[in-house]
């Protein structure tokens, strides 16, 4: 057993080539065997797939909406027709079987009135017996677990041998990505559940360690009982009007639910936060729509992927894959044998397809995008040549009115779109004046490995993952009444006062002595005082806020990498950055409104400012899953 003096003993680090160089492993143009190569996959010969909207329970009274929303593993058309199908995990409405997809259905939330979820976990087959994960799993990592039973779950495992991949059925917990509610309903690591399946190994933990806390609390609040294999989410929507998603927060295995698909949107509107119908473009998809409804407003994920011959989801089985590192593992040193620091997939999906084309009109769009990818930055830009020499000059603007947290206090034009992996924009796209049977195409100029916000670094690859979706004008169907971007007026950005207490907080990386050159076996948080004094998910909370405390918090980032860091619960303001030993720079102008996810630059300091209003045990924690699954992600506490 590593203990965590141990684990710690080596000493924190920066990720430097050595990540780049596991990353080339996996880059376009060196295919291992059994990976189909991605410049075999045509381009823009699939629609984008638009998602539906979710069906509810019932038809809508009362004043809660009801959904009962199950986890599922089937069949989708990924890849361009005539090539194999998919297997993949994805959300639906369990009464309405048709609607299972990846990404999931969007709910459409409305201010001020709940939504109550059943999320059920049916991982199973026609005969009811658990299915084991797509994907592999390591058991070495400090995880759900279920296999150590009551006493073992949420916990790191100790071996006397390096174990192969866990092969159980599958735990899941959904989190609302940029919701404000309640503990028990947040989605909380540890309060997972495997699915109500027939063929549990006796001994195994059907649920993580809060889930019957959270139940009980649940049911004395709200008169709603958990059933096995289930859990019931209530989601007030008492913020601000603002794109969301939801998506797997498992512990230690959120990188393999989120790849095996389980992503969707959830969109709030109305409020005194949000426009009249009419000013921006519209309508998005609704329920009922009827067939050919044109939509003006769409939601976009975008995602990287890698794929086997047949067409399956291909993610990396051993660490070798990223460095070549063959061992020995853990118990033999302090390195997992499956996980991988971070991945970059081969392939770009925009809502769970290879490279999709979308027709447009010349007049003006409103896209939400999401950067759904595991580990991959993103830097979007509309160009008329996909395969252009990078820096490509921009053919079209994006016009920025919103974040994570809903609408910027003005629009803001930008050439080129960044986006940290669970950051959200919401952009309008003026088509206007684009001749019928232009082609335009959105393309990424991010790095193919990791990122950390140099000019300098080399632009993912022009022919492949450098391109995402491309555009189609076609005529224009009507007049486009809607307000030109640049003459908007956005709903007021709410002042945050002053803070009473600053936290310093550390960003780590544990470079293993095991790794000739070293390398990263962990990646952590903690606390900051001049040097970052790692701390792990087991560790005991050491952010602990007053219910109603504004406080300022300050992350300090020691790694090569740039991380984006999450916090639950809240919507912050940020302040801005400052490089170690250097002078303080303001946030940038698209990050004017209220946020829950921020890159934290390397070697610097950045400052974000939040009120912290709702008491209860949450987490805060770098959104690069990979990094999340393995100890870079911490517990805090509001309230006593």
């Amino acid at each position: 057993m590593i203990t965590r003096r141990q684990f710690l003993k080596a000493g924190m680090g920066g990720a430097g080539a050595l990540l780049l160089e596991g990353a080339a492993a996996w880059r376009p143009g060196a295919v291992p065997d059994g990976m189909m190569d991605p410049a075999s996959i045509d381009k823009y010969v699939t629609p984008l797939a638009v998602p539906p909207v979710m069906p509810p329970v019932s038809p809508a009274g009362g004043v809660v909406d009801r959904y009962t929303i199950g986890v599922r593993q089937f069949r989708q058309q990924i890849l361009p027709p005539g090539s194999p199908p998919t297997t993949v995990w994805g959300y639906g409405s369990v009464l309405h079987p048709e609607t299972f997809g990846s990404p999931g259905p969007t709910l459409e939330a409305g201010f001020g009135r709940p939504v109550e979820v059943t999320w059920v976990n049916e991982l199973t087959d026609s005969n009811g017996d658990a299915l084991p994960h797509l994907l592999p799993v390591d058991p070495t990592l400090h995880w759900a677990n279920p296999a150590g039973g009551v006493a073992g779950r949420d916990s790191r495992p100790s071996f006397i041998a390096t174990p192969d991949r866990y092969r159980g059925p599958v735990p899941i917990v959904t989190h609302l990505h940029g919701g404000r509610n309640a503990e028990h309903s947040d989605g909380f690591p540890e309060a997972w559940y495997l699915p109500a399946a027939r063929n549990v190994p006796a001994g195994y933990a059907t649920e993580g360690s809060k889930y019957a806390d959270y139940a009980e609390t649940f049911a004395s609040g709200y008169g709603v009982s958990w059933r096995p294999g289930a859990a019931v989410f209530r989601y007030e929507n008492d913020q601000r009007a603002a794109t969301m998603w939801y998506h797997d927060h498992t512990l230690g295995i959120t990188r393999l639910n989120v790849y095996a698909g389980l992503t969707g949107f959830y969109l709030l509107r109305g409020g005194t936060e949000d426009l009249p119908a009419g000013v921006l473009p519209g309508p998005a998809p609704a329920l009922g729509d009827p067939s050919g409804t044109k939509h003006y407003e769409i939601p976009i994920v975008i995602q990287d992927r890698s794929f086997a011959a047949d067409g399956s989801l291909l993610y990396p089985a051993g660490r070798a894959a990223f460095d070549h590192f063959a061992g020995p593992y853990i118990p033999g040193s302090d390195v997992p044998p499956i996980w991988n620091p971070e991945f970059y997939g081969t392939t770009m999906m925009a809502n769970g397809r290879t490279w999709p084309v979308l027709t447009v009109e010349p007049r003006r769009f409103r896209l939400r995008f999401l950067n759904g990818c595991n580990s991959r930055f993103l830097k979007l830009k509309i160009v008329a040549n996909p395969r252009g020499k990078r820096p490509v000059a921009a053919a079209l603007p994006f016009w920025q009115i919103g974040g994570d947290g809903g609408f910027l206090p003005v629009p803001v034009e930008l050439g080129t779109l960044l986006l940290a992996p669970a950051e959200r924009a919401d952009v309008i796209v003026d088509f206007t004046g684009s001749r019928e049977g232009t082609q335009l195409y959105l393309i990424n100029e991010a790095p193919d490995g990791a990122f950390n916000g140099s000019s300098a670094a080399a632009p993912a690859d022009p022919a492949i993952t450098g391109q995402v979706m491309k555009f189609l004008v076609g005529p224009l169907a009507g007049p486009d009444t809607t307000v030109p971007p640049g003459r908007l007026t956005l709903p007021a950005v709410p002042p945050i006062g002053a803070a009473t207490r600053t936290r310093k907080l550390a960003l780590l990386e544990h470079m293993s002595a095991a790794i000739p050159g070293g390398g990263s076996s962990a990646v952590l948080l903690g606390t900051a005082d001049g040097t970052g004094r790692a701390q792990m998910w087991s560790d005991p909370v050491t952010e602990n806020p007053e219910v109603g405390a504004t406080e300022t918090w300050e992350f300090h980032n020691f790694t090569g990498d740039a991380h984006p860091i999450h916090v639950h619960e809240v919507e912050f303001r940020v302040v801005g950055r400052q490089p170690f030993g250097g002078a303080p720079r303001p946030a940038e102008r698209w990050e004017a409104g209220p946020k829950d996810t921020v890159i934290a630059y390397p070697r610097e300091i950045t400052r974000i400012v939040a009120v912290f209003d709702r008491p209860g045990l949450f987490v805060w924690h770098c959104h690069i899953l990979e990094h999340e699954d393995n100890e870079m992600m911490r517990p805090y506490r509001v309230g006593p």
